[in-house]
């Protein structure tokens, strides 16, 4: 992935998103003319253009946004960050046999296949 600072702040030089309102929004256009940052649209009505992202979003909203209020930036990042870390690191995924990512890497990491760095 191609990336750029800015400050002190390493951001993506092009970022793939679908047609929800959060992404085209009039704020993040000018976020990202400001910062050089490429905006690449999906195909409307095309969810099959990034399943990836589609499940992560699904879930991201299920799980963490309809589920809390937020009441400043600060308690939204502290929450955002509380349900990343569940998510990458205990919660199972369905693309790793029902595992945890801690738990898949556990397993993995010593296989001849692992791309885990262990530092030997």
């Amino acid at each position: 992935m191609e990336t750029i600072t800015l400050g002190n702040q390493v951001v993506p030089k092009r970022i793939k998103v679908d047609n929800g309102s959060e992404f085209i929004s009039k704020i993040l256009d000018k976020w990202a003319y400001e910062n050089e940052v490429e905006l690449d649209f999906s195909r409307p009505g095309k969810p099959t253009d990034n399943p990836f992202i589609e499940s992560f979003n699904g879930s991201f909203r299920d799980e963490c946004l309809n589920a809390n209020w937020f009441f400043s930036l600060e308690d939204a990042q502290e929450k955002f960050d509380i349900w990343r870390e569940d998510y990458n690191g205990f919660r199972p995924h369905s693309s790793l046999g029902d595992m945890s990512p801690n738990e898949f890497i556990g397993i993995n990491e010593n296989s001849p296949d692992s791309l885990v760095m262990t530092g030997t």
